[in-house]
């Protein structure tokens, strides 16, 4: 569960990193650059950590599976609420699909 929590806190500031800027397009690119480059630096401080604690729980893929389930949820609330996207059905059959992955790779054959 440590791993889990710590995923979900490094994905939040991850996005951020990534994506937050777009709501500021007339700002330097280069300042963008930077502020998310210190975005970025605060999510290694939870991400190194939860791969650390995870592995061994999990392998590899599966830590980095779990990554990217999080980031889909991260990312969809993201885009929702501070992007003020719309949240379209061929995006969650897309996930779906992604999530249906997860199963085949967290399943002992």
């Amino acid at each position: 569960m440590k791993t889990v929590v710590l995923l979900f806190i490094s994905n939040i500031f991850m996005t951020f990193a990534w994506y937050g800027h777009l709501k500021y397009k007339n700002k330097p690119l280069l300042l963008v650059i930077v502020v998310s480059w210190l975005i970025a630096f605060v999510e290694y401080m939870f991400q190194v950590p939860a791969n650390r604690a995870g592995y061994g729980q999990f392998n590899a893929a599966q830590l980095k599976t779990i990554q990217e389930i999080i980031t889909l949820i991260v990312f969809s609330v993201f885009s929702v609420l501070y992007l003020r996207e719309d949240f379209r059905w061929n995006y969650a059959v897309g996930f779906f699909f992604i999530v249906l992955a997860a199963f085949f790779i967290f399943k002992k054959w």
